[in-house]
């Protein structure tokens, strides 16, 4: 099998992380999201991309719709990005089956929902795998990837060796688990970090200064969970927290608080920190 075209079902943080990698690796790119607003900021944000790096000519490999059909009709993996709601992925995943060439491998960006719970939406068993990205691939080139119940070979290779295209490592996930490889760590990270903040006994920035002295990472726990969306973050943990039912998982309700209230980091322009 070979990829060449790729449809990004919505355009939001993640998205526009994906799309961004995907085009100075000479794919084609369909983008897909409800919300015209939404299309105009990644369309702005791929524009200043590529004329950064001198490579304005790419918007012309580039598309974006409001419209699924139209979104997925030439695609040959369809990278679905949307908000971390189990029913929101499964009711995409079967439009996208519907709608998408037979061939085409459909893949799901979620931080921690394993594939074979949405599965069950879609009749290409078969042609189904956890893609999982992270934030910002420039500086974390790597990938989760893991199969469905019924994950081919082919598909699951053809994946694989997609990511690798794009040099960014494919974390392979050998037998299923919630969060799969890193991001699974990840977990871990941000529910300390979150109890740190939550119970008062150190600032974030000290928190994201300490992070950033240990690893040489040059962002902080907080900022990057500001850049991801603390509803997506919300949404994640509970994942976590509905699947152990143990109390230890369950975010404190200082964030959800905060999501409440509409300060979502990044996109909101308000979360742990301000943003313009």
């Amino acid at each position: 099998m070979e990829i060449k075209t790729i449809a990004i079902i919505g355009t939001g943080f993640m998205g526009d992380q994906i799309a961004s990698r995907a085009i100075l690796y000479d794919y084609k790119l369909r983008l897909y999201d409800i919300s015209e607003d939404n299309l105009e900021v990644i369309r702005k944000s791929l524009v200043g991309f590529l004329r950064r790096r001198r490579m304005k000519e790419k918007l012309e490999w580039i598309s974006f719709y409001n419209d699924l059909a139209k979104a997925v009709s030439d695609a040959d993996l369809i990278i679905e990005a949307i908000p971390e709601d189990l029913e929101l992925k499964r009711d995409i995943f079967s439009k996208i089956d519907e709608l998408a060439l037979p061939h085409a491998i459909i893949a799901t960006n979620s931080s921690s929902i394993p594939v074979s719970k949405i599965e069950s939406s879609v009749k290409r068993k078969g042609q189904v795998l956890n893609m999982h990205f992270y934030a910002p691939i420039i500086t974390m080139p790597m990938v989760d990837i893991m199969r469905g119940t019924q994950t081919t070979d082919v598909v699951f290779n053809t994946g694989k060796k997609w990511i690798e295209s794009l040099e960014c490592t494919p974390l392979v996930v050998k037998k299923e688990c919630l969060g799969f490889v890193f991001n699974r760590v990840w977990h871990a990270v941000k529910k300390e970090c979150l109890k740190i903040w939550a119970g008062g006994y150190a600032d974030i920035e000290t928190v994201d200064k300490a992070w950033k002295i240990f690893t040489g990472m040059g962002l902080g726990p907080f900022r990057l969970m500001d850049g991801v969306g603390l509803d997506t973050i919300y949404n994640v943990e509970m994942t976590y927290f509905n699947e152990s039912k143990n109390l230890d998982d369950k975010p404190p309700k200082e964030l959800q608080e905060m999501v409440n209230k509409g300060f979502l980091g990044r996109k909101s322009g308000n979360g742990f920190y301000t943003w313009e």
